[in-house]
């Protein structure tokens, strides 16, 4: 594309929103209120939106046209005016709590395994250690009714390119649900699978085949928006890291070192779109947010103090770019 028709014509932009439980979507709230305090963009209104797991929520939302104001009080507790007030989404409860329940016995997906034998060490480690984890017996009906209440018909949002990403757990291959190549389904069965964690929620069945949480290809799946010609991505990833706390526990020590590599993969996607030309935004929590999250990310009980601390750090991130810009 030529930096004249990229100046004759609006912007095309994007939008990916990744995974990271709970504590990520609180996170992600303030993230996207930042952005849009800088940008003055109503980021309803952006071309190609990807979701991943939590992101997967936030980006239906976003496509049945809630606003992220909306987003943002609604997590504090307020009323709101818009379809999220259809529904009492309890945050504390709604995806069962900080530990999964018991999980089935014997291993989730053997033919996964089988099928991939000769590759397992090119697939990407989560999704192979997904394979190998008992199948959970979380349910996720809470999120279907929250999605099925903004969006009633079950159809696709009225935003033409909303992306939900989970992965086919017979084969270990990525679907975007809403892209012209995937099985049809309705929105709130594929924002489902997007977020069955492997362990801890049960597969979800679309077209015969079982779906689980798509961060086990990939926490973001930035490189699905390469090829599309887009000028401005922004890319709001809680499980990304540029700069780590100092946890003294065992957990959150666990925790950081998986960031580390969630890190690397989405920078080699962003790769990918810098070299289509695109100006790409990567948002990531901080030394402080990292402190208000923990080392359980489903741990809803910081889930306010996450939310707060990324509106205010957020908008510091976005403030020393342009500074530095």
């Amino acid at each position: 594309m030529t930096d004249a028709r990229r100046h004759s014509n609006p912007p095309r932009r994007g939008l990916v929103l990744g995974g990271g439980g709970p504590l990520g979507a609180a996170w992600t709230v303030g993230a996207l209120t930042a952005i849009e305090e800088s940008t003055g963009t109503d980021l309803r209104d952006v071309d190609h939106v990807v979701g991943t797991s939590a992101g997967a929520v936030t980006a239906a939302l976003l496509g049945a046209g809630v606003s992220v104001h909306d987003l943002r009080e609604h997590q504090r507790g307020n009323e709101v005016d818009g379809p999220l007030s259809r529904y009492q989404w309890d945050y504390d409860s709604a995806t069962g709590g900080a530990r999964p329940p018991m999980p089935r016995l014997g291993m989730g997906s053997p033919r996964m395994v089988a099928r991939n034998v000769t590759r397992l060490r090119k697939m990407p480690p989560t999704a192979v250690f997904s394979a190998l984890l008992p199948q959970g017996r979380g349910t996720l009906r809470s999120v279907s009714e929250l999605i099925d209440t903004v969006y009633p018909s079950r159809q696709w949002p009225a935003h033409p390119n909303v992306w939900v990403v989970a992965m086919d757990y017979e084969s270990g291959r990525r679907v975007a649900f809403g892209r012209a190549d995937a099985p049809e389904t309705d929105l709130p069965t594929a924002v489902m699978a997007s977020c069955a964690v492997p362990g801890w929620f049960a597969p979800v069945p679309i077209g015969g085949r079982r779906y689980v949480d798509g961060g086990a290809c990939s926490a973001t799946s930035v490189d699905l928006l390469a090829g599309l010609g887009l000028d401005e991505v922004f890319v709001v990833a809680p499980a990304v890291s540029f700069e780590s706390d100092r946890p003294r526990a065992v957990l959150p020590r666990l925790e950081r070192t998986w960031r580390k590599r969630v890190t690397r993969r989405c920078m080699h996607e962003v790769g990918k779109l810098h070299a289509d030309g695109a100006r790409v935004t990567v948002l990531a929590p901080g030394p402080a947010d990292l402190v208000a999250m923990g080392g359980n990310m489903m741990d809803t009980i910081r889930r306010r103090r996450v939310l707060e601390t990324s509106l205010q750090t957020s908008a510091e991130a976005l403030g020393a770019r342009r500074d530095a810009a």
